[in-house]
């Protein structure tokens, strides 16, 4: 039987201060050491072992901030100030900037050489030591650009793990089940079948940017108003037998509409000081969702053609039906997208053959008329074997015969 006691030798426990400790301690004998060697110019050759250690990532941060500046300054800042929001984010702020500015105003000051004869030993010894200090305590860390490029790039973010719950959890099992319940839906509701359309047989799944969302669609919007449910699907499910899920039908044009679930973790931890979860990174992360639920439904043959992910942005205040007015104006969209193939070859060739043989003798002279093109016209292929070519005939004896 397992004990409490096992588990906290399993269960991974927070990382503690140690480092900083080490890094102090190994800064502080270095200096010490120096001190006792060679007291002489010690504090410009702090100085200039601060400024070699933290130019380097205020130029990375440079780097950083030109990107930022060319391709995301709207779509990750929204347009919000510079030097309020994206300066921090690649690094050009705090701890880093504080240090480089102090060294560099104290070479600045001072009249001594920067180093001595003799003195690039301790130079190469104190730049590692003063290096380890800085990032330990964080002064030279990962600005929030980096941290952000490698959590997207290792799927690592919260709504990377919050979409693929919600497809492999979720939409993955209902959406393939989704037509069969429409299907039934419109059996039973016979008034309802003219009003879907080809794009209202789906599931239209809303995603809004600030991720407050309310459990009834028609308290946000009174154009709204709910019609019933399709028929309940159950399935087996981590235990549970016959687990029960649904879709609601709304009228607004008759489709079927829910909010992604997930969302209301994302708006619940903006709300809990615990989860370190601001406005502006749960806005990040509600992107970043939508991005990654897109990229994975578009890769999923069982969902393909069954869903519609609708993003709703912020500037729906001032408007009461803004939500109303989105999901029309998606089901527009869909309807003008949807478009009839022509019918395959094989099934034109018969009809051909079908209005040559069997069509009565009196309409024998209207088959002939020429018609518009209604289609892309098609190959016909003659089953019959080839026949060999007649030779010439000499036909010079009749003709005089008949002179």
């Amino acid at each position: 039987m397992q004990t409490p006691r096992d588990q906290d030798e399993i269960i991974p426990q927070p990382r503690g201060s140690l480092p900083k400790v080490c890094a102090a301690v190994l800064g502080a004998l270095t200096i010490g050491v120096i001190i006792i060697k060679s007291p002489d110019g010690i504090l410009d050759l702090i100085a200039l072992a601060v400024l070699t250690v933290s130019l380097g990532p205020l130029l990375h941060g440079l780097c950083l901030l030109i990107e930022e500046l060319l391709h995301h300054s709207n779509t990750r800042y929204g347009g919000r100030a510079l030097l309020s929001h994206m300066l921090p984010a690649c690094g050009l702020w705090g701890k880093t900037l504080l240090a480089a500015g102090l060294a560099g105003l104290l070479l600045y000051l001072t009249s001594h050489p920067l180093l001595h004869k003799g003195q690039c030993w301790e130079l190469v010894v104190l730049v590692p030591a003063l290096y380890t200090l800085f990032k330990s305590l964080g002064a030279l860390g990962p600005s929030e650009v980096e941290v952000s490029g490698i959590c997207e790039e290792r799927k690592m973010n919260v709504a990377h793990g919050l979409a693929w719950s919600f497809y492999l959890g979720y939409l993955q099992l209902v959406l393939p089940r989704l037509e069969d319940s429409i299907a039934a839906f419109c059996a039973s509701h016979q008034a309802t079948r003219p009003l879907w359309g080809r794009g209202s047989r789906k599931l239209h799944i809303l995603i809004p940017l600030n991720a407050n969302i309310s459990h009834k669609l028609e308290d946000e919007d009174s154009n709204i108003c709910f019609y019933d449910n399709l028929p309940n699907n159950e399935i087996d499910r981590v235990g549970v037998r016959g687990r029960v899920y649904k879709h609601s039908i709304y009228r607004v044009h008759d489709c079927a509409l829910e909010y992604a679930t997930p969302l209301l973790t994302l708006y619940r931890m903006s709300q809990e000081r615990s989860a370190g979860f601001g406005e502006p990174e749960r806005r990040q992360q509600v992107l970043l969702f939508y991005r990654t639920l897109q990229d994975i439904l578009d890769q999923s043959l069982e969902c393909r053609n069954r869903y519609k992910l609708i993003l709703l942005r912020d500037e729906r205040e001032d408007d009461p039906h803004f939500l109303s007015k989105a999901i029309l104006r998606h089901l527009e969209h869909q309807d003008k997208e949807e478009f009839c193939l022509n019918p395959p070859p094989q099934q034109e060739t018969k009809r051909a053959f079908r209005d040559v043989f069997l069509a009565p003798a009196a309409n024998s002279t209207e088959w002939h008329r020429p018609e518009p093109m209604s289609r892309e016209p098609t190959l016909m292929i003659s089953l019959e074997k080839p026949q060999p070519l007649k030779e010439p005939v000499e036909d010079m004896d009749l003709h005089c015969k008949a002179t």
